[in-house]
């Protein structure tokens, strides 16, 4: 094998010997080379997409820094400098609005994260093929339900005139609406996210699994580790890397916990429970017509969690993990 790469590397340097000895151009690597500019060629439409309605769209959130007339535009509006801010922090309601973003975000971080890897892990140890992929399919099929049908399905059967109470009335027991109960609605909105994305969200964690060397379970199960321990010393630190790079961004994402989930319920049981970040930004810019503060709302929504993501990323790299970004 060793005299197979020298004689390679030495007709390589023959033939290029031979491009300077004739005087042709060394060959071009890199971005210069064709199948770069083809790459290149096929990265630009979603470049422009990211570029045009992601970062170019950040101009508009100079209107958190005016008070926004649509008739003026943007540069026509008068500005009224950190006005809007003042008094967003002012106002309660937009503090009730970030308290139950809060919860709900903690409850989604503690009952669901867990819940893909969990999956994952017990699809991955099926060792029929055929099962593993009836199971899977059944699992990511509520994903593709838009939260309209999840929301509906619920209700017809949790709430009031649901299937729950139709049963617990014919069988002579008092009914309880879960739907319109406040107390109820931040763990129920939990469930809802766990029964339709949990399917889901196992896809990036049963490709990192694929990826582990079954040896090193064989290898550990001659030294008498039990299943558990196996996972420990075998399976969590294979997949950990992952963990971290999802718990990054789902903290990123955090204050951003379901807005049409939470629209279509919010009447059932009022603001006081389900008005969230999203929502409040809504009925104040879009219905009350209140841009200027509606964009400082929303402003302040995304400084908090680009700073979790930044925070996050420290804290991964500081327990030797790579985190998003280095």
């Amino acid at each position: 094998m060793a005299a197979v790469l020298r004689e390679r590397a030495g007709t390589e340097e023959v033939r290029a010997a031979r491009r300077r000895a004739d005087g042709a151009p060394p060959r071009r690597k890199g971005f210069q080379s064709r199948g770069s500019r083809s790459l290149v060629l096929l990265m630009l439409p979603g470049l422009a997409y990211f570029l045009l309605f992601h970062y170019g769209a950040l101009v508009g959130n100079v209107i958190a820094f005016k008070e926004y007339v649509p008739f003026d535009g943007l540069w026509g509006s008068p500005w009224v400098g950190m006005g809007n801010f003042q008094r967003m922090f002012e106002d309660g309601a937009f503090w009730d609005a970030v308290l139950n973003t809060v919860w709900i975000a903690v409850l989604q971080l503690a009952f669901y994260f867990p819940v893909p890897l969990g999956l994952a892990l017990l699809l991955h140890s099926l060792t029929w093929s055929s099962v593993r992929r009836f199971v899977q399919s059944v699992a990511y099929l509520p994903h593709f339900i838009s939260w309209v049908i999840v929301v509906a399905l619920f209700q017809q059967l949790l709430g009031d005139t649901g299937l729950l109470n139709t049963s617990l009335d014919g069988m002579g027991l008092s009914t309880v609406d879960i739907i319109g109960n406040p107390d109820a609605f931040k763990p129920l909105t939990v469930a809802q996210v766990i029964w339709k994305d949990a399917g889901w969200g196992t896809i990036i964690f049963l490709a990192a699994l694929a990826q582990v060397d079954e040896q090193q379970y064989e290898a550990a199960a001659i030294d008498g580790a039990g299943p558990w321990r196996r996972f420990w010393h075998v399976t969590l630190p294979a997949i950990r890397p992952v963990i971290v790079l999802l718990l990054i961004m789902r903290l990123g994402d955090i204050l951003s916990v379901g807005f049409e989930q939470m629209l279509l319920q919010r009447d059932a049981v009022g603001p006081e429970a389900a008005e969230i970040i999203d929502t409040f930004v809504y009925y104040q810019g879009i219905v009350g017509g209140d841009y200027g503060f509606a964009a400082a709302a929303g402003l302040f929504k995304g400084v908090i969690g680009a700073l979790l993501v930044y925070a996050a990323n420290k804290v991964a790299h500081r327990l030797g993990e790579q985190g998003v970004y280095k």
